[in-house]
């Protein structure tokens, strides 16, 4: 891959990118008709849901356990109550609205060059924005699971309930969320992969890359371009062709999310 010299990132502008780097981006997305969009929490702090591992992160922030222990499937085995208080006041952002850069990748798709989002994020914002392949590595808030008959249940019923929420059948429900010491979805992680093998552009966008399994399918592209953007530096940076150090939301601002056209 063509490495972009480091002289690009002593060139700002007032918003800190050279515009350069704008239109190196823009030209990428015109000249390709396969993006892959692989996405982390980052892409979500634009519409107020704070990420784990920034200086503002939940992983910086003090509760009665951390963060990473409550997030485990051994303490929701063994301290419901405890992880569903947390989930209550940490992890429902049910208020909360996409961003630039989930109404940009909602209208890539729709203009026929994105054919998938691969996200780490459960929030469901990209679907609210109107995106439709999304594959969700980490699962999602929006679909919770009784532990004893299966029975689905909607994110109110989880914020509405008190202490453990539990079926009408007695089985304790569970959000359908990746926790620590499990496994991801084998039908997820499948699709990610042929998503990625066949993608002439990749899109990284808001992850710190340090979380596994997930990070570790990008190795799975074979692409022309590999961007990152992210606000702060990444174990990728070295190996991307274009790397952006800001905001999602502000790099989507000045994109276009310029369709297909007929037999192109």
């Amino acid at each position: 891959m063509e490495l972009i010299d480091c002289k690009w990132h002593r060139k700002q502008n007032k918003r800190g990118v050279p515009t350069t780097m704008y239109e190196e981006l823009q030209q990428w997305i015109d000249e390709s008709r396969r993006i892959v969009f692989f996405g982390g929490a980052g892409v979500s702090t634009e519409s107020g849901i704070p990420d784990f591992r920034s200086q503002d992160g939940l992983y910086h922030q003090q509760f009665a356990y951390p963060p990473e222990e409550i997030l485990s499937h051994t303490f929701f085995a063994r301290h419901p109550e405890e992880f569903y208080r947390f989930y209550r006041a940490k992890m429902l952002p049910l208020d909360a609205q996409p961003n630039d850069a989930h109404r940009f990748l909602a209208q890539l798709e729709v203009g026929g060059r994105l054919t998938a989002v691969i996200t780490q994020n459960i929030d469901g914002l990209h679907q609210k924005a109107g995106s439709k392949t999304v594959l969700e590595l980490h699962g999602s808030i929006h679909r919770n699971y009784c532990l004893k008959c299966a029975r689905f249940f909607p994110p109110e019923y989880i914020r509405d309930s008190e202490g453990v929420p539990k079926c009408p059948c007695g089985g304790i429900i569970k959000p359908d969320v990746v926790l620590y010491e499990e496994g991801l979805d084998d039908a997820t992680v499948r699709a990610a992969v042929r998503q990625l093998q066949q993608a002439e552009l990749l899109i990284v966008a808001g992850t710190s890359l340090t979380v596994y399994p997930a990070a570790s399918l990008l190795r799975f592209f074979r692409g022309r371009h590999i961007v990152l953007i992210n606000r702060d530096a990444t174990p990728l940076d070295n190996q991307a062709d274009l790397v952006l150090h800001e905001r999602v939301g502000a790099v989507c601002r000045h994109l276009r999310p310029t369709p297909l056209e007929v037999g192109e």
